[in-house]
């Protein structure tokens, strides 16, 4: 079975359809001239059987020649040892092969004589007299000539029948698989490239697939343009300032009054350069990160957003932050990608917030809330793609981090308005498994 498996699966399906039709062809066959024959003569048989104690039972019941002609009957007596009625010619030797007072007497019973068949019964009746009937074997003929007729002939129906639907069938699947092959080439040609199939099985899944991850690539196409095309930009400014105030100081000229203030501006544009690099690398490193461990991790997060917010609060000194952390709640992961993730979320946070900001740690829920202004509704739609940057953003690439890493590890965020500010939430409905031991807050955070 596994090799003519193998073997169709090289044939194309119209030669699979083929094979199958002669194989099935080969079968009915086979069926017809062996199996359904043999049933055939047996049935017959049994039919004749049927019209033989019909027409008996009208003869004994008037004592005359039935009106199935087909039947013949004869007398015997008993006593006297002959036939009453007369017999022909034709049938006399035919007779002489039949014992006509059989134990019982009664029998049925057949023979073949000659190139014949011959089908017959004898029944008793007013205690020495036998009726032997014998069917007509030119009707035995006929009828079982019309029914294998009529039985061959419903069964090709219903087989070519058969056929015709499966060739509908087929033809059916053949069109919107052309249609799709045709598809797929296009996109690889880079053609423009349509696929409207109105089905509801399996091709039209597949069609809608092929179409949906087409749209899913050539959005990711378009992301990588619009990053290559950010990316070239973001790179050139700091690039050229480096480049154009290096040969100024060069040539003797100070673009910035003194030779310190224009050497600052370099540095400040290779800090610049260096942490655009540093994000694309950490954004790179992100996509290939991988979850690799089965086991729920018992990594704590309260040390990681303390140790986030040590670094934090040196940036923007005029900011409070105020925390409300369950030193009991345990994420999934490894340290390094959710302190990503966290310094992400907090930097994005001092950037656009007023006077506070406000970091809760719950079971399976982080939450970190800043009092700025409400995020657009159109940019709140498209927050953790690469490159979208708000008002105040530098690179793009933050939050589209925090989506990589939280949805690696299984975790969903979401950026949503408040009324007097706005927050982003990391939460899952995994249950994390507790640590092993409490750690005290870190001096300087302000508890809530």
């Amino acid at each position: 079975m596994k090799r003519l498996r193998i073997w169709l699966s090289n044939f194309t399906l119209i030669q699979q359809f083929l094979t199958i039709v002669l194989f099935t062809i080969s079968f009915l066959l086979f069926f017809i001239f062996s199996y359904l024959n043999r049933n055939i003569d047996s049935f017959v048989n049994n039919q004749m059987y049927v019209f033989i104690h019909r027409s008996q039972n009208e003869y004994l019941e008037t004592r005359n020649t039935p009106s199935e002609s087909n039947v013949l009957h004869f007398v015997y007596n008993v006593e006297s040892k002959r036939y009453l009625n007369n017999v022909p010619e034709e049938y006399r030797s035919m007779l002489q092969e039949i014992d006509p007072d059989p134990e019982g007497g009664k029998v049925d019973s057949s023979f073949s004589y000659g190139s014949n068949s011959i089908v017959y019964s004898i029944i008793s009746f007013d205690n020495d007299y036998r009726l032997i009937s014998i069917i007509k074997n030119n009707f035995r003929e006929e009828f079982r000539s019309a029914l294998s007729n009529g039985v061959i002939n419903v069964t090709l129906y219903v087989v070519f029948g058969l056929i015709g639907l499966i060739i509908l069938w087929v033809s059916s699947l053949i069109r919107p698989l052309d249609l799709i092959r045709d598809y797929i080439n296009k996109i690889k040609n880079n053609e423009k490239a349509e696929l409207n199939l109105n089905r509801y099985d399996e091709i039209g899944e597949v069609a809608e697939a092929l179409v949906s991850m087409n749209e899913e690539l050539s959005e990711q196409q378009h992301i990588r343009d619009e990053m290559i095309q950010n990316i070239s930009h973001d790179l050139k400014t700091p690039i050229a300032t480096i480049k154009s105030y290096s040969e100024s100081i060069k040539d003797g000229i100070y673009p910035y009054d003194t030779l310190e203030k224009s050497v600052d501006v370099i540095i400040e544009n290779a800090d610049r350069l260096e942490k655009k690099v540093y994000s694309l690398i950490t954004y790179n490193k992100m996509g290939y990160l991988v979850d690799n461990n089965d086991n729920i991790l018992n990594l704590e997060m309260a040390p990681i957003i303390q140790k986030a917010i040590l670094a934090a609060e040196v940036i923007r000194n005029d900011i409070e932050i105020i925390t409300d952390l369950d030193e009991n709640v345990a994420f999934h992961g490894d340290e390094e990608p959710w302190r990503v993730v966290i310094e992400n979320l907090i930097d994005n946070a001092l950037r656009y917030a007023k006077s506070k900001i406000i970091i809760s740690l719950k079971d399976n829920l982080l939450e970190v809330y800043n009092d700025g202004e409400n995020i657009e509704q159109e940019r709140l739609d498209k927050l953790f793609k690469p490159y979208e940057k708000g008002n105040k953003g530098k690179f793009g690439l933050g939050l589209s981090i925090v989506k990589k890493v939280t949805e690696t590890y299984g975790y969903s965020v979401t950026g949503e308005n408040m009324n007097d500010g706005v927050i982003f939430r990391v939460f899952t409905s995994k249950k994390m498994k507790k640590p092993s031991k409490k750690k005290s807050n870190k001096k300087g955070i302000i508890e809530a």
